[in-house]
């Protein structure tokens, strides 16, 4: 029996690989397949700055492990980071100065109690395009094989109108004007920040109540899209 993760604890990236090479004016990512149910640890694909200060793809680990962490599995716990502290705390600064991503996706899971059980809606914009949540990507080293690891998380702002009635918080969506603005190398100011931290407009978002098969990470196939109700006031009943 799978559980519910935190705020966009897990997501989807079911597009062919040329419309994200389209979005981010990259090559297709190479042995690239569709996602439905991108789970905390799993690995998935992001956008960074390569070391000439180009546009490259990467493919890392969900849950930031800093650079400094004893342990791998520090990374179940810092899937997220909220926007608003996110440069004084010390498990992100680093990455927040020097390491800012895009992390590609065309959804993400939350879930509602609804009686004594919980319902998985999947929160997607309604022409199914895909966008970029805000992330930071660090470069750790694995105890006991000394092997590098490299991991990101999401940031997370205060939710829109949509979103407030599914959770208190929602990762930041950046228009793709902004893409470039995020992931430049270097300490990004306070003016540029507040520009790009903000919640996305609820008018182009929808939330769909979903099958709980998407509870368990191990289900990874496009059942876990299947609707479920009828639509309504979140989009849905």
């Amino acid at each position: 029996m799978g559980y519910p993760c935190p705020m966009c604890g897990r997501y989807t990236l079911t597009v062919d690989a040329s419309v994200l090479a389209d979005l981010f004016e990259l090559e297709p990512l190479t042995e690239f397949q569709p996602r439905y149910n991108i789970a905390p640890t799993r690995a998935g694909p992001i956008v960074r700055s390569g070391v000439e200060g180009d546009r490259e793809w990467g493919v890392v680990r969900g849950g930031l492990v800093p650079s400094w962490a004893y342990e791998a599995l520090i990374g179940r716990r810092v899937i997220t980071a909220r926007a608003e502290t996110v440069a004084q705390k010390p498990s992100f600064r680093s990455a927040y100065k020097h390491r800012r991503c895009l992390v590609p996706a065309d959804g993400f899971y939350e879930w509602v109690k609804t009686g004594g059980a919980k319902q998985p809606h999947h929160i997607r914009f309604a022409d199914r395009r895909p966008f970029a949540c805000a992330g930071l990507w660090e470069r750790g080293i694995e105890p006991e094989t000394g092997a590098p690891i490299d991991s990101c998380t999401i940031l997370t702002t205060t939710p829109n109108e949509l979103m407030a009635d599914l959770h208190d918080r929602m990762p930041v969506i950046l228009p793709p004007r902004r893409f470039g603005d995020w992931i430049q190398p270097g300490p990004l100011g306070p003016d540029a920040a507040e520009a790009v931290l903000l919640p996305f407009p609820a008018e182009e978002l929808e939330a769909v109540p979903v099958t709980t098969l998407v509870n368990s990470p191990r289900n990874e196939d496009p059942r876990c899209l299947e609707p479920v109700g009828e639509q309504g006031a979140l989009g849905f009943d």
